[in-house]
């Protein structure tokens, strides 16, 4: 008997990168025999911001193998497409209704992308935390595996969730969080969250030799000026990737040594790709047999919009019925 349903997005906004897998997709994975699962590709969100339409179908086709390389078992949890079942942006239309505009202006992530893109600025990027609401409430989620950097959004769909079920009558559960172990992996940087436009990710079809080039340069401890001085493992990046990556051993060790000024940042980062790459070859390995294999990722896509759709239709059903319309939806 499954808990009760789930649900999360991955933008198709290009390759993914080891943030979005600690961050998301590995607790993605983890929760796939214990609930029922629809994990959508939201590309109705990836075109808040500029993008390049003949790249679209490209980007989603990436994104489902890179989904199902990673662990996600179309036989054990629903793969679906956002903009092939309406019932996403239907049920975020109604749910504007009831959200106050001064909500959707102070999260967090609205200021962050008006700043990367002051000249397109968009209702659709205003409005970018009631699509995640509905999404999310569409199935009835209870728990939804998260990034930390989703927490306040999350945090805006139980608020709806509460208006909506105190004007209308209760009809949507208020969504758990599910956060791993390690919640948010910095860039290469050290400062800045992972992310495709900064340019400081290490993404998962990277090979051997391009990780370490990217991880022998990244930022450590900025207060360990030379090999001889004692590092903070907590002040550290490195550190935060080999909690994601690395066994308890090794986790253990590095952070020992490093205290001590026992080992040198180079050591701890080779340490540090090692475990990294034994995790990513074979969702590597993957990932070729599934390019090979077209058909196969459009039909798990074409299916799985099927299987969300006759999900979506009940809830909107009961919906119909809350805002007094039913009778002419049948």
């Amino acid at each position: 008997m499954k808990k009760g349903n789930v649900f999360s997005g991955i933008q198709p906004s290009g390759r993914l990168h080891i943030g979005n897998y600690v961050g998301a997709m590995r607790n993605m994975i983890a929760l796939q025999d214990d609930y029922q699962c629809i994990y959508g590709i939201v590309d109705y969100h990836a075109i808040t911001v500029p993008f390049d339409p003949k790249e679209m179908e490209k980007r989603i086709f990436n994104c489902a193998v890179d989904y199902i390389a990673a662990g996600i078992d179309p036989q054990k949890s629903i793969l679906m497409l956002q903009s092939t079942v309406t019932e996403h942006t239907e049920l975020a239309w109604i749910l504007n209704t009831i959200t106050p505009i001064s909500w959707l202006t102070r999260v967090p992530t609205f200021k962050e992308k008006k700043a990367q893109n002051p000249d397109y600025v968009n209702m659709g990027l205003l409005d970018y935390p009631v699509l995640m609401a509905a999404d999310i409430l569409l199935y009835k989620s209870v728990v939804v595996p998260v990034g930390e950097d989703q927490l306040p959004h999350l945090e805006l769909t139980r608020e709806i969730v509460r208006k909506f079920n105190n004007y209308f009558g209760v009809t949507f559960p208020e969504p758990k969080e599910y956060l791993g172990k390690v919640t948010k992996i910095l860039g290469l940087d050290g400062v800045n969250k992972m992310s495709k436009s900064l340019d400081n990710c290490i993404y998962l079809d990277e090979d051997k030799e391009t990780i370490w080039k990217k991880l022998s340069t990244a930022v450590t401890d900025t207060h360990r000026k030379r090999r001889t001085d004692p590092g903070n493992p907590e002040l550290c990046n490195i550190y935060t990737m080999h909690l994601a990556f690395s066994s308890e051993k090794d986790i253990d060790y590095c952070s020992q040594q490093c205290r001590i000024a026992g080992i040198g940042c180079l050591d701890c980062k080779k340490i540090l790709l090692e475990n990294m790459y034994a995790i990513l070859k074979p969702i590597q390995e993957r990932q070729k047999e599934l390019y090979a294999k077209p058909d196969y990722i459009y039909d798990v896509l074409a299916n799985g919009g099927r299987r969300a759709k006759m999900i979506a239709a009940k809830t909107m059903e009961e919906v119909y019925e809350k805002l007094g319309i039913k009778r002419f939806h049948q």
